[in-house]
């Protein structure tokens, strides 16, 4: 599998002079880790929002620095915008393929729930991405559930009912919820409505006797 790859370059202003850069469409970052010396570095803040969309902020990519060789690195960390939520600042941190990484890959449904298009629901989704551990080559980018499952309001589709890839350890709870569909407020009106005309007589007496 061929990873996504975004350029950098050496980065000279740090501090408050980084404020230059944004002005400038670019982003300031740092590579770091597995005992080797942090570098500063500057990346163009489109790329890194096309590659976010693409293949998500969690993806393994070849971080190109200009002058030298690419670097197998992952997002550890975003500063963002506390009101707009745009980056300001991103952590890269070092992978070595040979060794095992944990990562928060991104779950996506796929497919048609008959409780959403026949029954008016809406989707769910609880739990937007899984903890797994593995080597890099074998950890995916995302991981598809398929939502076909959810024929109904009382249908759940839990982590222990996904197909992970092989040779990864799950690190997230298997119980834990990742979608079901609410009912509308429509629905939920009219099974009300009808459990009302389907209520025993005896208890319809008594809630009349209790209203008079």
């Amino acid at each position: 599998m061929t990873r996504p790859t975004l350029t950098a370059q050496p980065r000279e202003l740090t501090g408050k002079d980084v404020a230059r850069l944004r002005k400038q469409g670019l982003l300031p970052a740092v590579l770091f880790g597995h005992g080797e010396p942090s570098l500063p570095i500057q990346i163009d803040a489109k790329a890194f929002e096309t590659l976010t969309k693409t293949a998500g902020r969690h993806a393994l990519i070849d971080l190109k620095i200009e002058g030298g060789r690419a670097h197998p690195a992952i997002v550890q960390g975003v500063q963002e915008h506390p009101i707009r939520r745009t980056p300001l600042h991103v952590d890269f941190h070092r992978v070595k393929m040979t060794e095992e990484i944990t990562m928060d890959v991104p779950l996506v449904p796929v497919g048609t729930s008959v409780a959403v298009e026949k029954h008016n629901g809406t989707l769910l989704q609880t739990l937007d991405h899984l903890r797994l551990r593995g080597l890099p080559s074998d950890l995916p980018q995302s991981i598809e559930f398929d939502i076909t499952a959810l024929d109904s309001f009382e249908a759940v589709i839990r982590v222990r009912d996904l197909h992970l890839p092989a040779r990864v350890t799950l690190h997230s709870e298997p119980d834990e919820t990742v979608a079901h569909v609410q009912p509308s407020r429509a629905e939920v009106e009219r099974e009300a409505a009808v459990a009302a005309t389907e209520a025993p007589e005896g208890a319809q007496a008594a809630e009349t006797e209790t209203e008079s």
